[in-house]
């Protein structure tokens, strides 16, 4: 089990652990007290049915002093002394997440910071027993890079190879075709000429006279 599991599950154990004296507290607040519900808004009016008008609204999460209840509705108290009703359905018993998580997570933060000074020196001698193995297997790690790289640039060499050799067949064939070009060419010049010029009309040279 890794030094990091070990932390996740004692901080959940210890988070289970406090989360039980902190209900307690909750139920020990007395039944006069709720809680607003996390809902975005929550609306009061000034009757305790949906025909009374909305005067306002309340802030989610809020603590507020339950007076009396009538049907649906509870007439509460807020913190700001004004009296209205609100639904039952959006008061709760206990605090809101909102209020309680902020308190929760500087528990944690604290057990967390406790959590990692006790296990200090258990994790240098971790670290210095592990220390060589981690050496080897990151020069194992390196080692294997390097042979997949050298194996990729032989088998690119490889290619370019082949693509070169191919290339330079094609060359040679075509300079051959060339040659044969040039070369037929050549002799049917010579063999147009042998049969041409015999048959050219000759110029006559004048004599000269001294006369």
């Amino acid at each position: 089990m890794t030094m990091q599991r070990c932390k996740t599950l004692t901080v959940g154990v210890l988070l289970g652990a406090l989360a039980l004296p902190l209900q307690a507290q909750e139920n020990e607040a007395g039944d006069a007290t709720r809680w607003v519900s996390d809902e975005l808004t929550t609306y009061v009016r000034s009757g305790p049915t949906d025909g009374y008008r909305i005067v306002g609204t309340l802030t989610a999460g809020a603590p507020v002093e339950v007076l009396e209840t009538s049907g649906d509705y509870t007439r509460v108290r807020s913190g700001s002394g004004d009296v209205v009703w609100v639904p039952s359905s959006e008061l709760q018993d206990s605090p809101s997440a909102q209020v309680r998580l902020p308190e929760l997570e500087a528990r944690v933060q604290s057990l967390s910071e406790e959590l990692s000074g006790i296990n200090e020196t258990w994790e240098s001698r971790m670290a210095s027993m592990t220390e060589t193995l981690d050496v080897r297997e990151q020069r194992i790690a390196q080692l294997e890079a390097r042979n997949h790289e050298l194996e990729a640039e032989t088998e690119q060499s490889r290619a370019t190879i082949r693509e070169l050799q191919a290339r330079l067949d094609t060359q040679e064939e075509d300079l051959l075709m060339r040659y044969f070009m040039y070369g037929g060419g050549v002799a049917g010049a010579g063999l147009l000429v042998g049969l041409v010029v015999p048959h050219l009309p000759r110029r006559r040279r004048k004599r000269d006279r001294w006369f």
